[in-house]
């Protein structure tokens, strides 16, 4: 005959119905808790103002309505993936008990409910209180963007108490260990089978961390929607993308000083090429893409520099992973980790392809300069090119050259055609810049005895004539 009091069989009971669900929910929607991890860490992020692409002179003075007004529609996507995640009845139950509080409990009560509610013994209590969270967040920010400005002390007033809430729940705190292994996998078994393969202790200790980080990043960026034009959707990419940028400084400090400790001198430079690409690649995405971000904030812009600073993320990432791989294993194939890899040498091409049809189409603006015409019909054609450029091949070029570009590409689509002399000088000047930048790319090491293909470019040029 069984011992165990009704009681305390009782409370077993609703103990297991409890971790059932959350296991369930856990099994079912194992990508929407991932996408709310990766949201609880950016908010935490998000109100260290040194991650935000805004000038720090003027702090004190500056209005914050903007950056709250993104948190306000990253709680709203909280609360939705909140509200995914519980079972209706628990969602009934959590309102139930709201409305109990404030209508039948005595204080006594109330202190009992609280406290039991605090103690987060069980998963289900972490996820109420994360809930309460950001339901109580909501109507306060909301309230808070009525009014004409927000200071620099109220946002991080309001930051502090969030992230001290988000770091204190035991079940849903994304900080809460260094490696989460619901999350933190390496998924490709050819990886996998590599670095089990490695015979040195501390080289196969140090690239299995340094894979995890790498696909740890990964995953977040998954979470980057790059074709919604809604704002919650639209805010939410921006806030994991400025999360990234402390991530991906870690990540960079991390492989600089593993790169200083590996005894391996091959291993050691390919790491430290891995470092310089970071410090490069990153400060196109957080000087360049996302400087003016906070600013232009309209979802059209938006939406464009979310797409390219993704496009720059992963591939840096996804080239990094790869070139690692390649080490270890030289004949594995890009394509063999990633399903839309693309191989350093076929961006190479490409980016010397555009960089010559380019060039071609700026000789023919000289030569059909003072034929009104051709002139004209050329002018517009090199525009819908440079247009083409800006959006497809910007993000192959190097960090030191962005800017050159960037500022070129604005002169021309805001002359007019009239100022044809002002035009030219520009032009002409540009040319020189370019045809130094067509080298560099030449004498790449993927691109030796590889010729630029004249037919296809030429065929491509046409298309815009």
């Amino acid at each position: 005959m069984s011992t165990v009091k009704p009681s305390m069989r009782l409370k077993d009971d609703s103990r297991k119905n409890t971790d059932n669900w959350i296991l369930h929910s856990k099994k079912v929607h194992k990508e929407i808790f991932s996408e709310l991890d990766t949201l609880l860490r950016s908010l935490d992020r998000f109100f260290y103002v040194e991650n935000l692409p805004i000038p720090k002179d003027t702090l004190r003075d500056r209005n914050f309505s903007g950056e709250l007004n993104i948190v306000r529609d990253v709680i709203f996507r909280v609360l939705g993936i909140l509200e995914v995640i519980m079972p209706e009845n628990k969602k009934n139950a959590y309102w139930f008990q709201k409305f109990a509080e404030s209508k039948f409990l005595t204080d006594y009560s109330r202190d009992m409910f609280r406290e039991k509610l605090y103690k987060q013994d069980t998963p289900e209590k972490g996820i109420y209180i994360l809930y309460d969270l950001f339901i109580n967040l909501k109507g306060i920010v909301t309230d808070l963007l009525e009014t004409d400005k927000i200071s620099y002390l109220s946002y991080t007033n309001i930051g502090q108490l969030i992230c001290k809430e988000i770091r204190e729940n035991n079940f849903l705190n994304p900080f809460r260990k260094e490696i989460v292994p619901d999350f933190d996998i390496i998924e490709n078994h050819e990886i996998s089978d590599i670095v089990r393969s490695i015979k040195d202790k501390d080289i196969r200790k140090s690239a299995s961390l340094l894979y995890l980080h790498l696909f740890r990043l990964l995953r977040y960026l998954r979470h980057v929607d790059i074709a919604s034009h809604q704002s919650i959707a639209l805010h939410s990419s921006l806030l994991i993308l400025i999360m990234l940028k402390s991530e991906t400084g870690m990540m960079h400090s991390y492989i600089k000083n593993l790169s200083e400790e590996i005894k391996d001198e091959q291993l050691k430079t390919l790491l430290q090429t891995i470092s310089y690409q970071f410090s490069m690649e990153t400060k196109r995405v957080y000087l360049q893409e996302l400087k003016d971000v906070m600013v232009k904030n309209t979802p059209r812009f938006l939406r464009g520099k979310i797409e390219n600073s993704h496009g720059i993320l992963k591939n840096l990432l996804e080239q990094s992973i790869v070139r690692l791989t390649q080490f270890f294993k030289p004949e594995i194939d890009g394509n063999d980790i990633f399903e839309s890899f693309t191989e350093r040498r076929t961006q190479s091409v490409k980016l010397r392809e555009d960089l010559f049809v380019l060039h071609r189409f700026l000789t023919l603006a000289e030569d059909t300069a003072g034929l009104p015409v051709e002139e004209t019909n050329v002018f517009e054609a090199t525009k819908n090119f440079m247009q083409y450029f800006k959006t497809f091949t910007f993000k192959l070029l190097r960090y030191e050259d962005y800017d050159e570009f960037l500022s070129f590409f604005d002169d021309i689509f805001s002359s007019k055609n009239s100022e044809v002399n002002k035009i030219l000088e520009k032009v002409h000047r540009f040319k020189i810049f370019l045809e130094t930048t067509l080298q560099h790319v030449s004498n790449r090491a993927e691109l030796h005895d590889t010729p630029v293909d004249i037919s296809r470019a030429e065929e491509f040029l046409k298309q815009y004539l």
